[in-house]
Protein backbone atom coordinates (compact mmCIF):
# COMPACT_ATOMS: atom_id res chain seq x y z
CA UNK A 1 0.00 0.00 0.00
CA UNK A 2 1.15 3.55 -0.70
CA UNK A 3 1.58 6.39 1.78
CA UNK A 4 1.62 10.19 1.54
CA UNK A 5 5.24 10.26 0.33
CA UNK A 6 4.19 8.34 -2.79
CA UNK A 7 2.10 11.24 -4.13
CA UNK A 8 2.65 14.79 -5.37
CA UNK A 9 -0.20 17.24 -4.57
CA UNK A 10 -1.86 19.49 -7.12
CA UNK A 11 -4.20 19.24 -10.12
CA UNK A 12 -2.74 19.24 -13.62
CA UNK A 13 0.77 20.15 -12.49
CA UNK A 14 3.86 19.51 -14.62
CA UNK A 15 5.53 16.78 -12.57
CA UNK A 16 9.10 15.44 -12.72
CA UNK A 17 9.72 12.20 -10.83
CA UNK A 18 12.21 9.34 -10.94
CA UNK A 19 12.33 5.99 -9.16
CA UNK A 20 16.12 5.80 -9.67
CA UNK A 21 18.28 8.86 -9.13
CA UNK A 22 19.69 10.19 -12.39
CA UNK A 23 17.14 8.47 -14.65
CA UNK A 24 15.54 11.73 -15.84
CA UNK A 25 17.39 13.53 -18.64
CA UNK A 26 18.20 17.12 -17.77
CA UNK A 27 17.51 20.00 -20.13
CA UNK A 28 16.00 17.96 -22.96
CA UNK A 29 13.30 15.33 -23.54
CA UNK A 30 14.94 12.96 -25.99
CA UNK A 31 18.73 12.94 -25.75
CA UNK A 32 20.80 10.79 -28.06
CA UNK A 33 21.69 8.60 -25.11
CA UNK A 34 19.18 8.36 -22.31
CA UNK A 35 20.57 7.63 -18.81
CA UNK A 36 21.00 3.90 -18.06
CA UNK A 37 20.09 3.06 -21.66
CA UNK A 38 16.41 3.77 -21.01
CA UNK A 39 14.05 4.48 -23.90
CA UNK A 40 12.41 7.91 -24.21
CA UNK A 41 8.75 7.80 -25.20
CA UNK A 42 6.18 10.58 -25.35
CA UNK A 43 2.60 9.86 -24.25
CA UNK A 44 0.28 12.47 -25.79
CA UNK A 45 -3.21 13.06 -24.42
CA UNK A 46 -3.93 15.93 -26.80
CA UNK A 47 -2.94 17.04 -30.28
CA UNK A 48 0.58 18.41 -30.50
CA UNK A 49 -0.82 21.81 -31.52
CA UNK A 50 -3.44 22.11 -28.77
CA UNK A 51 -3.22 25.43 -26.89
CA UNK A 52 -0.64 25.32 -24.13
CA UNK A 53 -3.25 25.47 -21.36
CA UNK A 54 -5.01 22.42 -22.86
CA UNK A 55 -1.94 20.47 -23.96
CA UNK A 56 -1.50 17.19 -22.09
CA UNK A 57 1.59 15.06 -22.51
CA UNK A 58 4.28 13.28 -20.53
CA UNK A 59 7.71 11.93 -21.38
CA UNK A 60 8.37 8.41 -20.10
CA UNK A 61 11.77 6.74 -19.64
CA UNK A 62 11.34 2.99 -19.65
CA UNK A 63 13.19 -0.31 -19.83
CA UNK A 64 11.68 -1.18 -23.20
CA UNK A 65 9.64 0.85 -25.71
CA UNK A 66 5.89 0.28 -25.72
CA UNK A 67 6.17 -0.56 -29.43
CA UNK A 68 7.89 -3.82 -28.39
CA UNK A 69 4.86 -6.16 -28.49
CA UNK A 70 3.35 -8.89 -30.71
CA UNK A 71 0.16 -8.33 -32.70
CA UNK A 72 -3.11 -7.95 -30.81
CA UNK A 73 -5.90 -10.48 -31.31
CA UNK A 74 -9.56 -10.25 -30.31
CA UNK A 75 -10.35 -10.84 -26.63
CA UNK A 76 -13.60 -12.64 -25.80
CA UNK A 77 -13.88 -11.86 -22.08
CA UNK A 78 -15.82 -9.07 -20.34
CA UNK A 79 -19.06 -10.09 -22.11
CA UNK A 80 -21.10 -7.19 -20.73
CA UNK A 81 -18.66 -4.35 -21.49
CA UNK A 82 -19.90 -2.17 -24.36
CA UNK A 83 -19.14 1.17 -26.00
CA UNK A 84 -20.79 4.06 -27.80
CA UNK A 85 -22.66 4.24 -29.99
CA UNK A 86 -25.04 2.27 -27.78
CA UNK A 87 -27.46 1.40 -30.58
CA UNK A 88 -28.46 -2.17 -29.66
CA UNK A 89 -31.46 -0.89 -27.66
CA UNK A 90 -33.77 2.00 -28.69
CA UNK A 91 -33.34 5.07 -26.47
CA UNK A 92 -35.87 5.16 -23.64
CA UNK A 93 -37.52 8.17 -21.97
CA UNK A 94 -38.40 6.10 -18.90
CA UNK A 95 -36.96 6.73 -15.47
CA UNK A 96 -34.80 3.72 -14.64
CA UNK A 97 -33.22 2.28 -11.51
CA UNK A 98 -31.06 -0.74 -10.71
CA UNK A 99 -30.12 -2.66 -7.57
CA UNK A 100 -26.46 -3.04 -6.64
CA UNK A 101 -24.45 -5.39 -8.85
CA UNK A 102 -24.40 -8.91 -7.39
CA UNK A 103 -21.08 -10.56 -6.62
CA UNK A 104 -20.01 -13.15 -9.19
CA UNK A 105 -20.03 -16.77 -8.09
CA UNK A 106 -16.46 -17.43 -9.20
CA UNK A 107 -13.26 -15.44 -9.43
CA UNK A 108 -13.58 -12.40 -11.68
CA UNK A 109 -10.96 -9.69 -12.03
CA UNK A 110 -11.65 -6.01 -12.70
CA UNK A 111 -11.67 -6.42 -16.50
CA UNK A 112 -14.01 -9.39 -16.75
CA UNK A 113 -16.26 -7.92 -14.01
CA UNK A 114 -17.05 -4.79 -16.05
CA UNK A 115 -20.65 -4.29 -17.18
CA UNK A 116 -22.01 -1.34 -19.13
CA UNK A 117 -25.18 0.52 -18.18
CA UNK A 118 -25.04 2.60 -21.36
CA UNK A 119 -23.57 5.78 -22.69
CA UNK A 120 -23.63 8.64 -25.15
CA UNK A 121 -21.83 9.97 -28.20
CA UNK A 122 -19.34 8.06 -30.29
CA UNK A 123 -15.99 6.46 -29.56
CA UNK A 124 -14.94 7.07 -33.17
CA UNK A 125 -15.75 10.79 -32.94
CA UNK A 126 -14.32 11.09 -29.40
CA UNK A 127 -17.53 12.48 -27.92
CA UNK A 128 -19.64 11.40 -24.97
CA UNK A 129 -19.17 8.82 -22.25
CA UNK A 130 -19.55 5.16 -21.43
CA UNK A 131 -21.01 4.32 -18.01
CA UNK A 132 -19.91 1.04 -16.45
CA UNK A 133 -20.03 -0.83 -13.16
CA UNK A 134 -17.84 -3.54 -11.67
CA UNK A 135 -18.14 -6.20 -8.97
CA UNK A 136 -14.76 -7.94 -8.87
CA UNK A 137 -13.50 -10.79 -6.70
CA UNK A 138 -9.94 -11.42 -7.93
CA UNK A 139 -6.72 -9.49 -8.44
CA UNK A 140 -5.66 -8.78 -12.00
CA UNK A 141 -2.60 -10.72 -13.17
CA UNK A 142 -2.51 -8.74 -16.42
CA UNK A 143 -2.62 -5.15 -17.61
CA UNK A 144 -5.46 -3.21 -19.20
CA UNK A 145 -5.84 0.12 -20.96
CA UNK A 146 -8.49 1.98 -22.90
CA UNK A 147 -7.56 3.67 -26.16
CA UNK A 148 -11.11 5.02 -26.23
CA UNK A 149 -11.15 7.36 -23.24
CA UNK A 150 -9.96 8.24 -19.76
CA UNK A 151 -11.39 6.26 -16.85
CA UNK A 152 -12.93 7.89 -13.79
CA UNK A 153 -13.22 5.07 -11.23
CA UNK A 154 -15.59 5.51 -8.27
CA UNK A 155 -15.24 2.74 -5.64
CA UNK A 156 -18.38 1.93 -3.63
CA UNK A 157 -17.28 -1.10 -1.62
CA UNK A 158 -13.74 -2.42 -1.17
CA UNK A 159 -10.41 -0.76 -1.78
CA UNK A 160 -8.51 -0.77 -5.07
CA UNK A 161 -4.74 -0.89 -5.38
CA UNK A 162 -4.01 0.34 -8.91
CA UNK A 163 -0.58 -0.10 -10.46
CA UNK A 164 -0.08 2.18 -13.48
CA UNK A 165 2.81 2.90 -15.80
CA UNK A 166 3.35 6.21 -14.03
CA UNK A 167 2.99 5.08 -10.40
CA UNK A 168 0.74 3.33 -7.90
CA UNK A 169 -2.58 4.63 -6.60
CA UNK A 170 -4.62 3.30 -3.68
CA UNK A 171 -8.27 4.33 -3.50
CA UNK A 172 -11.05 3.46 -1.06
CA UNK A 173 -14.78 4.21 -1.13
CA UNK A 174 -15.33 7.99 -1.08
CA UNK A 175 -12.16 8.45 -3.11
CA UNK A 176 -11.81 8.44 -6.91
CA UNK A 177 -9.05 7.60 -9.37
CA UNK A 178 -8.67 8.97 -12.90
CA UNK A 179 -6.58 7.02 -15.44
CA UNK A 180 -5.76 8.88 -18.69
CA UNK A 181 -6.58 7.42 -22.08
CA UNK A 182 -3.92 4.89 -23.13
CA UNK A 183 -2.25 4.45 -19.72
CA UNK A 184 -1.89 0.79 -18.77
CA UNK A 185 -2.99 -0.28 -15.31
CA UNK A 186 -3.56 -3.32 -13.10
CA UNK A 187 -6.08 -3.58 -10.24
CA UNK A 188 -5.58 -5.58 -7.04
CA UNK A 189 -8.23 -5.97 -4.33
CA UNK A 190 -6.78 -5.59 -0.81
CA UNK A 191 -10.17 -6.54 0.71
CA UNK A 192 -10.70 -9.56 -1.52
CA UNK A 193 -13.55 -8.00 -3.49
CA UNK A 194 -14.62 -4.58 -4.69
CA UNK A 195 -17.60 -2.92 -6.34
CA UNK A 196 -18.08 0.48 -7.91
CA UNK A 197 -18.68 2.60 -10.98
CA UNK A 198 -16.68 3.84 -13.98
CA UNK A 199 -17.20 6.81 -16.28
CA UNK A 200 -15.24 6.28 -19.50
CA UNK A 201 -14.82 9.77 -20.89
CA UNK A 202 -14.40 9.79 -24.69
CA UNK A 203 -14.25 13.59 -24.92
CA UNK A 204 -12.07 16.37 -23.52
CA UNK A 205 -10.16 15.28 -20.39
CA UNK A 206 -11.75 16.07 -17.06
CA UNK A 207 -10.70 19.36 -15.52
CA UNK A 208 -11.72 21.50 -12.58
CA UNK A 209 -14.82 23.64 -13.25
CA UNK A 210 -14.52 27.40 -13.34
CA UNK A 211 -15.70 29.02 -10.11
CA UNK A 212 -17.15 32.25 -11.53
CA UNK A 213 -18.82 34.38 -8.82
CA UNK A 214 -17.79 31.86 -6.15
CA UNK A 215 -14.32 33.35 -6.40
CA UNK A 216 -10.88 31.80 -5.97
CA UNK A 217 -11.77 29.08 -3.44
CA UNK A 218 -14.36 26.35 -2.97
CA UNK A 219 -15.58 23.04 -4.36
CA UNK A 220 -12.63 20.72 -5.13
CA UNK A 221 -9.36 22.45 -4.22
CA UNK A 222 -6.45 21.75 -6.62
CA UNK A 223 -4.03 20.92 -3.78
CA UNK A 224 -6.14 17.91 -2.75
CA UNK A 225 -5.58 16.01 -6.00
CA UNK A 226 -2.63 13.61 -5.83
CA UNK A 227 -0.39 12.29 -8.61
CA UNK A 228 1.77 9.21 -7.91
CA UNK A 229 5.54 9.30 -8.01
CA UNK A 230 7.49 7.12 -10.43
CA UNK A 231 7.61 3.38 -9.71
CA UNK A 232 8.50 0.44 -11.92
CA UNK A 233 8.71 -3.34 -12.21
CA UNK A 234 11.78 -5.03 -13.67
CA UNK A 235 10.16 -8.41 -14.37
CA UNK A 236 11.05 -10.63 -17.32
CA UNK A 237 7.98 -12.87 -17.35
CA UNK A 238 4.95 -13.25 -19.60
CA UNK A 239 2.25 -10.60 -19.06
CA UNK A 240 -1.05 -10.29 -20.92
CA UNK A 241 -2.12 -6.80 -21.99
CA UNK A 242 -5.79 -6.20 -22.84
CA UNK A 243 -6.76 -3.00 -24.61
CA UNK A 244 -10.13 -1.47 -25.40
CA UNK A 245 -10.01 -0.08 -28.93
CA UNK A 246 -13.00 1.40 -30.79
CA UNK A 247 -15.34 -0.47 -28.48
CA UNK A 248 -13.71 -3.88 -28.93
CA UNK A 249 -11.32 -5.72 -26.64
CA UNK A 250 -7.94 -6.94 -27.90
CA UNK A 251 -5.17 -8.91 -26.24
CA UNK A 252 -1.46 -9.55 -26.63
CA UNK A 253 1.22 -11.07 -24.42
CA UNK A 254 4.54 -9.41 -23.60
CA UNK A 255 7.62 -11.20 -22.34
CA UNK A 256 8.05 -8.56 -19.62
CA UNK A 257 6.09 -6.34 -17.28
CA UNK A 258 4.54 -3.30 -19.02
CA UNK A 259 5.04 -1.30 -15.80
CA UNK A 260 8.65 -0.48 -16.56
CA UNK A 261 8.70 3.34 -16.53
CA UNK A 262 11.67 4.30 -14.35
CA UNK A 263 11.14 8.07 -14.60
CA UNK A 264 8.75 10.52 -16.20
CA UNK A 265 7.86 14.17 -16.45
CA UNK A 266 4.81 15.97 -17.78
CA UNK A 267 1.20 16.86 -17.00
CA UNK A 268 -0.58 13.74 -18.28
CA UNK A 269 -0.76 11.26 -15.43
CA UNK A 270 -3.21 9.30 -13.28
CA UNK A 271 -4.43 10.95 -10.09
CA UNK A 272 -6.68 10.41 -7.12
CA UNK A 273 -8.97 12.64 -5.04
CA UNK A 274 -10.63 12.24 -1.64
CA UNK A 275 -14.30 13.23 -2.00
CA UNK A 276 -14.55 14.05 1.72
CA UNK A 277 -12.27 17.05 1.08
CA UNK A 278 -14.83 18.68 -1.21
CA UNK A 279 -15.71 22.16 0.05
CA UNK A 280 -19.48 22.16 -0.31
CA UNK A 281 -21.17 25.43 -1.20
CA UNK A 282 -24.83 25.74 -0.16
CA UNK A 283 -27.54 28.32 0.41
CA UNK A 284 -27.68 30.23 3.70
CA UNK A 285 -30.95 32.00 2.92
CA UNK A 286 -33.62 30.30 0.81
CA UNK A 287 -34.13 27.90 -2.12
CA UNK A 288 -32.22 24.76 -2.94
CA UNK A 289 -29.29 25.59 -5.29
CA UNK A 290 -28.78 23.96 -8.67
CA UNK A 291 -26.84 20.66 -8.42
CA UNK A 292 -24.08 22.17 -10.58
CA UNK A 293 -22.77 23.74 -7.37
CA UNK A 294 -21.58 20.23 -6.41
CA UNK A 295 -19.40 19.67 -9.52
CA UNK A 296 -16.01 18.05 -8.80
CA UNK A 297 -14.76 17.59 -12.39
CA UNK A 298 -16.07 18.58 -15.80
CA UNK A 299 -15.43 17.55 -19.40
CA UNK A 300 -16.47 20.54 -21.52
CA UNK A 301 -18.25 20.31 -24.86
CA UNK A 302 -18.17 22.68 -27.82
CA UNK A 303 -21.10 24.58 -26.27
CA UNK A 304 -19.90 26.91 -23.50
CA UNK A 305 -21.40 26.05 -20.13
CA UNK A 306 -22.86 22.75 -21.35
CA UNK A 307 -20.73 19.79 -20.33
CA UNK A 308 -20.13 16.62 -22.21
CA UNK A 309 -19.96 15.21 -18.67
CA UNK A 310 -19.97 16.65 -15.17
CA UNK A 311 -18.96 14.53 -12.19
CA UNK A 312 -21.12 15.80 -9.32
CA UNK A 313 -21.29 14.62 -5.70
CA UNK A 314 -23.79 15.06 -2.88
CA UNK A 315 -21.70 14.85 0.30
CA UNK A 316 -22.57 15.51 3.96
CA UNK A 317 -23.68 19.13 4.39
CA UNK A 318 -25.77 21.48 6.48
CA UNK A 319 -29.26 22.44 5.34
CA UNK A 320 -30.34 25.80 6.77
CA UNK A 321 -32.56 27.36 4.08
CA UNK A 322 -35.62 29.10 5.52
CA UNK A 323 -39.13 28.76 4.09
CA UNK A 324 -37.73 26.30 1.55
CA UNK A 325 -38.45 22.83 0.23
CA UNK A 326 -35.02 21.47 1.06
CA UNK A 327 -34.61 18.27 -0.99
CA UNK A 328 -33.95 18.55 -4.73
CA UNK A 329 -37.08 19.89 -6.37
CA UNK A 330 -39.15 18.33 -9.13
CA UNK A 331 -37.53 19.17 -12.43
CA UNK A 332 -37.00 18.44 -16.10
CA UNK A 333 -33.60 19.05 -17.55
CA UNK A 334 -31.80 19.28 -20.91
CA UNK A 335 -29.03 17.24 -19.27
CA UNK A 336 -29.30 13.49 -18.58
CA UNK A 337 -28.48 12.24 -15.09
CA UNK A 338 -26.96 8.89 -14.13
CA UNK A 339 -26.75 8.60 -10.34
CA UNK A 340 -25.01 6.18 -8.02
CA UNK A 341 -24.91 5.87 -4.25
CA UNK A 342 -21.62 5.22 -2.48
CA UNK A 343 -22.81 5.33 1.14
CA UNK A 344 -25.86 6.12 3.27
CA UNK A 345 -29.10 7.40 1.79
CA UNK A 346 -29.97 10.11 -0.74
CA UNK A 347 -32.17 12.89 0.62
CA UNK A 348 -34.60 12.83 -2.33
CA UNK A 349 -35.35 9.12 -2.00
CA UNK A 350 -36.91 7.84 1.26
CA UNK A 351 -38.44 4.66 -0.14
CA UNK A 352 -35.33 2.50 0.23
CA UNK A 353 -35.02 1.43 -3.40
CA UNK A 354 -31.93 3.55 -4.08
CA UNK A 355 -29.25 1.57 -2.27
CA UNK A 356 -25.44 1.80 -2.03
CA UNK A 357 -24.06 0.21 -5.16
CA UNK A 358 -27.30 0.86 -7.04
CA UNK A 359 -27.91 3.31 -9.86
CA UNK A 360 -30.61 5.37 -11.53
CA UNK A 361 -31.01 7.13 -14.87
CA UNK A 362 -33.21 10.13 -15.68
CA UNK A 363 -32.84 11.07 -19.33
CA UNK A 364 -33.26 14.60 -20.60
CA UNK A 365 -36.62 16.40 -20.35
CA UNK A 366 -38.30 13.63 -18.34
CA UNK A 367 -39.74 14.68 -14.99
CA UNK A 368 -38.18 13.42 -11.79
CA UNK A 369 -37.52 14.55 -8.25
CA UNK A 370 -38.32 13.47 -4.69
CA UNK A 371 -40.39 10.37 -4.16
CA UNK A 372 -43.70 10.57 -2.26
CA UNK A 373 -42.15 9.66 1.10
CA UNK A 374 -39.37 12.24 0.74
CA UNK A 375 -41.86 14.92 -0.34
CA UNK A 376 -44.21 14.29 2.59
CA UNK A 377 -41.31 14.36 5.05
CA UNK A 378 -39.90 17.60 3.60
CA UNK A 379 -43.13 19.61 3.56
CA UNK A 380 -43.90 18.59 7.16
CA UNK A 381 -40.39 19.16 8.56
CA UNK A 382 -39.62 21.83 11.12
CA UNK A 383 -37.11 24.06 9.33
CA UNK A 384 -34.32 24.08 11.88
CA UNK A 385 -30.70 23.63 10.77
CA UNK A 386 -30.17 19.96 9.86
CA UNK A 387 -26.95 18.12 9.08
CA UNK A 388 -27.26 15.61 6.25
CA UNK A 389 -24.61 13.14 7.34
CA UNK A 390 -23.31 9.66 6.56
CA UNK A 391 -24.06 9.94 2.86
CA UNK A 392 -22.25 10.19 -0.43
CA UNK A 393 -24.12 10.11 -3.72
CA UNK A 394 -22.79 11.10 -7.14
CA UNK A 395 -23.99 11.90 -10.62
CA UNK A 396 -22.55 11.60 -14.12
CA UNK A 397 -24.48 14.41 -15.85
CA UNK A 398 -24.26 14.69 -19.63
CA UNK A 399 -25.74 16.87 -22.37
CA UNK A 400 -26.73 13.79 -24.40
CA UNK A 401 -29.37 11.10 -23.98
CA UNK A 402 -27.90 8.03 -22.26
CA UNK A 403 -28.74 4.97 -24.30
CA UNK A 404 -28.87 1.60 -22.54
CA UNK A 405 -26.82 -1.49 -23.18
CA UNK A 406 -28.53 -4.82 -23.71
CA UNK A 407 -27.36 -5.84 -20.24
CA UNK A 408 -28.87 -2.78 -18.53
CA UNK A 409 -32.23 -3.29 -20.20
CA UNK A 410 -32.53 -6.99 -19.41
CA UNK A 411 -30.64 -7.49 -16.11
CA UNK A 412 -32.65 -8.84 -13.16
CA UNK A 413 -31.19 -6.00 -11.07
CA UNK A 414 -33.38 -3.49 -12.95
CA UNK A 415 -36.27 -2.28 -10.79
CA UNK A 416 -39.32 -2.54 -13.03
CA UNK A 417 -41.53 -0.75 -10.48
CA UNK A 418 -39.42 2.42 -10.21
CA UNK A 419 -42.20 4.67 -11.59
CA UNK A 420 -44.32 3.73 -8.58
CA UNK A 421 -42.28 6.01 -6.27
CA UNK A 422 -44.09 8.99 -7.83
CA UNK A 423 -47.63 7.65 -7.33
CA UNK A 424 -49.98 8.82 -4.60
CA UNK A 425 -49.49 12.58 -4.90
CA UNK A 426 -52.84 14.22 -4.14
CA UNK A 427 -54.22 16.78 -6.55
CA UNK A 428 -53.63 20.34 -5.35
CA UNK A 429 -56.73 22.12 -4.10
CA UNK A 430 -57.03 25.50 -5.79
CA UNK A 431 -59.98 27.78 -4.92
CA UNK A 432 -62.11 28.82 -7.90
CA UNK A 433 -63.70 32.18 -8.47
Amino acid sequence: MTDAADYIPGFGNHVATEAVAGALPIGRNSPQKVPFGLYAEQLSGSAFTAPRHENRRSWLYRLRPTANHPAFTRYDGAPHLASAPFDAVPPSPNRLRWDALPWPEGASDFVDALVSYGGTGSVAEQTGVGIHGYAATADMARAFFSADGEWLIVPQEGRLSIATELGRIDVAPQQIAVIPRGVRFRVALPDGRARGYVCENYGAPFRLPDLGPIGANGLANPRDFETPVAWFEDVDAACEVVQKFQGGLWTTTLDHSPFDVVAWHGNLAPYRYDLTRFNTINTVSFDHPDPSIFTVLTSPSDTPGTASCDFVIFPPRWMVAEGTFRPPWFHRNVMSEFMGLIAGAYDAKEGGGFVPGGASLHNQMNGHGPDKAAYDKAVAAELTPVKIDGTMAFMFETRHVVRLSRWAEATPTRQLDYDDVWTGFAKASVPRG
